[in-house]
């Protein structure tokens, strides 16, 4: 069985390589529309990183601040920061999880049903996020003519 802790810190790791690889982008082509999900690949990565703070508000019965919407991040240095701070919250959460808080449920409405989900499910659903927009960043470096950073699990 795979270790959520482990998962997770996969999912960093491959978020870094993928943003390490953004920085090799101008700012044009980072940000330019390229009519997928999210429209830019800076767009879809914020995507990923206000999904997770949402369903760690969710989990965590928090409100964190407000998310800024995507076009509002300028530079790499300010995604890099709410990245960064994304996974701090992530690691903090998932570090202090036992077996029986991923059995934890939860009750939230999806497509207005009232429906029960465990934090287990929830987890795996923002992995699942994750590399689902991954999968399209590839593409989208394909598209470029860029190769795109090699991914693996474990790393």
């Amino acid at each position: 069985m795979v270790d959520i802790k482990d998962l997770f810190a996969y999912d960093d790791a491959e978020r870094h390589a993928f943003f390490k690889a953004f920085a090799k982008l101008s700012w044009d082509e980072f940000t330019k529309n390229r009519d997928a999900s999210f429209n830019s690949i800076r767009n879809i990565f914020i995507h990923t990183l206000n999904a997770t703070d949402y369903w760690l508000d969710f989990l965590q019965k928090e409100k964190h601040c407000p998310k800024k919407k995507s076009e509002e991040y300028k530079t790499l240095k300010e995604i890099g920061d709410y990245m960064r701070n994304v996974e701090k919250r992530m690691n903090k959460y998932v570090k202090a999880l036992s077996p029986e808080d991923l059995k934890k449920e939860y009750k939230g409405r999806r497509r207005g049903k009232l429906e029960t989900v465990t934090a287990e499910d929830v987890l795996v659903h923002v992995f699942e996020e994750d590399v689902h927009h991954r999968g399209e960043l590839i593409a989208l470096f394909w598209q470029m003519g860029i190769k795109p950073p090699v991914i693996g699990y474990p790393p």
